[in-house]
């Protein structure tokens, strides 16, 4: 069964932004799992998001707190519809990624990560996927603020797509 799939990262709410936008809401309540790449900034996110989502993997990034990282991990692993997923907020330099996270994450088909506000959507030579949603609420020198969405389903990850968000 096909398992739907919303990534985000660098939410940074209530820095840059009062709430998520709603568009991004309804892809959480289409979303089978939502995975959350770090920067959530306030525990008061992460409250709402876990009870909204269906299913909820995150992780904290550098800017998240002592009550983010009391209940979130620095790396989260999951297999969902047979792929190996792990996340982790930051990967370093764009430079030399690929080969750093085939060496970090062995036994994985799916690296999720946040940190640069850059999305990223390329194969490591090891086969391993890296996908960087961007950020729905702060685009930092990007054209418009992003989210992922995909589908897992028999051990492949189809219809991966960068959504724009367009202002409430």
């Amino acid at each position: 069964m096909a398992t739907r799939l919303l990534l985000i990262s660098d939410t940074h709410v209530p820095l840059r932004a009062r709430r998520l936008p709603e568009q991004v809401w309804r892809a959480v309540d289409d979303a089978d799992v939502v995975l959350h790449a770090g920067d959530w900034v306030d525990l008061a996110l992460f409250d709402e998001l876990s009870a909204r989502a269906r299913a909820l993997l995150g992780v904290y990034g550098n800017n998240d707190g002592a009550g983010l990282r009391a209940v979130l991990p620095e790396i989260a692993r999951d297999t969902i519809e047979g792929i190996r997923f792990a996340m982790i907020h930051e990967t370093g330099a764009a430079a030399g990624r690929e080969a750093r996270a085939d060496a970090a994450f062995p036994a994985t088909d799916v690296l999720v990560f946040g940190h640069s506000h850059i999305p990223w959507d390329t194969v490591s030579p090891g086969g391993l996927r890296l996908l960087n949603p961007g950020s729905p609420t702060d685009r930092r020198r990007q054209p418009v603020h992003t989210y992922l969405t995909a589908v897992a389903d028999a051990g492949q990850l189809t219809e991966v797509t960068l959504v724009p968000v367009t202002p409430d």
